[in-house]
C-alpha cells in the first residue's frame, strides 16, 4: 500500500513517425462537419491516452511523469540495490514490504535517465533536479494534463485528416500510443483537423474491452475511467491510513453481527494484535495458559478500502476469516462489512 501515484506530463515532443496515405477507394472523400479541432478538449484527452505512462515504477520514483531507464542504482531503506530490469523491482518491493509501519526511503545514485510523458529522455543529475521533476508532475496532475492510463486504445486505428474547409486530405494509420501522441501534438501546430475512423476498441484498466462507435462514446469512456481512477487513488490513500491505524496495535471485537445476531461475546476473553509484519495474534487474557491463535492480515484497496483477515487454525476466530470492506474508521474504531454478505458487520475497537 505504499505506492504513491503522482500523474504528470511534459508539453513538447518531436513528431513521431506514422504512415500517411490517401483515402482508399471505399472511403468517401468529402466534408466532415464533425472533424475534431486539435486544441479541443476531446483532442486533449485523446492525446493524453497516447502519453508515456511511467506509473509502473512509482513506488520508486514517486511520479508517473517519468519512466526509469535501466540500469538504476538506488539505496532503499539503507540497502543499495541495482535494478537492471522490471524483474529486479521485486528486490525493492521485498525491502519495502518487510515492515508496514516504517517510512520507506529511496535514494538514487545520480545521474539517472528517465523517459518523460512525451517520450523524450532526459538525464537527472541531482536530487534537486529530481524534486523539480516531481513538482512539474504534481502541477500537470492538478491541471488535468496528465497521462490517461485507465483506457488503452487497441491499435492500429485509422485517423482521417481535414483542412480548414473540412475537406478530407488523407488517412493516417496509427499503430501505437507514441504515434497517437505525436500525431495530435503535431496537429496542434497546424491548421488541420482530424476524425477517428470508428469503431475502435478500448481496453479499460479492469481488463474489459469496449467498442467505441463515435466521439461522444469515446469521451464518455475516458471521463468514466478517469473518475474511476480517481476513486482508486483516494481509496489507496485511505488504505494507507487504515494500515497505519492497525499496525502494531491491539484490538477487541466490539461487535460482530452475523445472521442478525451479535455474537461479540464469543470473543470477550481475547485481544487481537496486528503486528507490523502483517501477522495476527489473538491472546486469551483470562486464561493466559491457552495457546495464542495466529493468522495474517492484509490491507488493500480497489475503489474501497479492504482488510483481509485469515486465522490459520480452526478456532472461534475462523468466523472472522473474510475480506472485509472498511466502511468507516477512526483512530480507535474500525467498522467492517463482509465483501460478499453486507449483512455481516464487524467492529474492532483499539485498546
Amino acid at each position: 500500500m505504499k505506492t504513491i501515484k503522482l500523474l504528470g506530463v511534459f508539453a513538447f515532443i518531436a513528431l513521431v513517425g506514422f504512415t500517411s496515405c490517401q483515402s482508399e477507394e471505399n472511403e468517401q472523400i468529402g466534408i466532415n462537419p464533425n472533424a475534431i479541432t486539435p486544441t479541443s478538449e476531446l483532442a486533449k484527452k485523446i492525446k493524453r491516452t497516447g502519453m508515456n505512462d511511467g506509473a509502473k515504477d512509482d513506488f520508486l520514483d514517486g511520479n508517473s511523469c517519468a519512466e526509469l531507464i535501466f540500469p538504476i542504482v538506488a539505496t532503499v531503506n539503507g540497502l543499495e540495490i541495482t535494478i537492471n530490469n522490471e524483474a529486479d523491482y521485486e528486490l525493492a518491493v521485498e525491502i519495502m514490504d518487510e515492515f508496514n509501519d516504517d517510512d520507506d526511503t529511496v535514494a538514487f545514485n545520480f545521474p539517472i535517465t528517465v523517459k518523460l510523458s512525451d517520450y523524450s529522455e532526459i538525464v537527472i543529475s541531482s536530487q534537486e533536479e529530481f524534486e523539480d521533476l516531481n513538482q512539474e508532475c504534481d502541477n500537470a496532475s492538478d491541471n488535468m494534463e496528465s497521462a490517461i492510463s485507465c483506457a488503452k486504445v487497441d491499435f492500429p486505428i485509422s485517423i482521417l485528416t481535414y483542412d480548414v474547409n473540412l475537406e478530407q486530405t488523407g488517412t493516417v494509420v496509427v499503430e501505437s500510443e507514441q504515434q497517437l501522441y505525436g500525431f495530435v501534438d503535431d496537429l496542434e501546430e497546424s491548421d488541420k483537423l482530424f476524425s477517428i475512423k470508428y469503431p475502435i476498441t478500448v481496453t479499460l484498466s479492469n481488463g474489459t474491452s469496449v467498442q467505441i462507435n463515435d466521439d461522444s462514446e469515446f469521451e464518455d469512456a475516458l471521463e468514466e475511467c478517469t473518475a474511476y481512477e480517481a476513486e482508486e487513488e483516494l481509496a489507496e490513500e485511505k488504505a494507507e491510513e487504515v494500515e497505519g491505524i492497525v499496525s502494531k496495535a491491539t484490538f477487541i471485537v466490539e461487535s460482530f453481527v452475523t445472521g442478525g445476531v451479535n455474537i461479540a461475546e464469543d470473543f470477550t476473553e481475547y485481544t487481537i494484535e496486528f503486528t507490523n509484519e502483517e501477522k495476527l495474534i489473538a491472546r486469551n487474557t483470562v486464561n493466559t495458559a491457552l495457546e495464542n491463535i495466529e493468522g495474517e492480515y492484509d490491507v488493500d484497496s480497489d475503489t474501497r478500502v479492504l482488510l483481509e483477515l485469515d486465522f490459520t487454525n480452526e478456532t472461534v476466530f475462523s468466523a472472522l476469516n473474510n475480506e472485509w470492506v472498511v466502511t468507516a474508521y477512526t483512530s480507535s474504531l474500525l467498522t467492517l462489512q463482509s465483501k460478499t454478505d453486507s449483512s455481516i458487520i464487524l467492529e474492532l475497537k483499539k485498546l
